[in-house]
């Protein structure tokens, strides 16, 4: 694997799944072969067969022009849409570090690129075994991947951006850039959150992504 992408969200329903999509095109056209990861995935489908879709695995890889199936590329998949750990909990299981680490490094070894999608916000637990604890951020920290955050454009992501930054920076994890998901540049509110972040972060905004956008640019690309 010659790199890839860590996309996690200063929180939950900021649009990470749409923005990982975005990225596994754009990087698909610039002639890589990029692959999809997801250590843990709560909220699965029920197929018809009883067997588990994970939704999100299955729009990036459908966007990606993976024609593997979805679940391959997530080792834990869950049908409630609570917190992973709580997911994994009620359903007798338990998600372990070593499981998720062999996973990601059985899918980078298949792929140019690979684009890595988080679950919720970065310290969104994915174990709360007090013997194995592992979060979200403990999962980009194996990975080794350049974390890209997802931020909504909207009301209040000032805060949970610089939050999520801070977070990150003391966890020893440098954030690479922001993403601003259902963006509108005729929204002021828009435009000032987006010129605001670099302020009080000392990041980029790298992308702005307005509802049903096709495709994405990188700006530090």
């Amino acid at each position: 694997m010659k790199g890839g992408v860590f996309v996690a969200g200063t929180g939950t329903d900021v649009g990470k799944t749409y923005v990982a999509a975005l990225l596994m095109r754009y990087y698909r056209e610039k002639g890589l072969r990029t692959g999809y990861f997801k250590a843990a995935l709560s909220g699965a489908e029920r197929r018809a067969d009883g067997s588990l879709l994970p939704g999100d695995a299955h729009i990036a890889c459908r966007a990606g022009g993976l024609s593997d199936p979805p679940e391959s590329f997530v080792p834990y998949i869950f049908e409630e849409a609570v917190s992973p750990h709580l997911a994994a909990r009620r359903a007798g299981r338990s998600i372990r570090r070593e499981v998720v680490a062999e996973a990601f490094a059985r899918t980078a070894g298949r792929f140019d690129w690979l684009v890595a999608e988080g679950s919720g916000g970065l310290a969104c637990p994915l174990s709360d075994d007090p013997a194995a604890p592992l979060t979200l951020i403990d999962v980009i920290a194996l990975t080794g991947l350049p974390l890209l955050l997802v931020a909504d454009a909207g009301l209040g992501t000032l805060n949970h951006t610089v939050l999520s930054v801070e977070y990150a920076a003391a966890r020893g994890l440098p954030v690479r850039g922001v993403i601003l998901n259902r963006y509108d540049d005729t929204d002021f509110l828009h435009r000032d959150n987006r010129d605001m972040i670099p302020r009080l972060t000392g990041l980029p905004v790298l992308a702005c992504v307005g509802e049903g956008q096709a495709s994405l640019t990188l700006a530090d690309e």
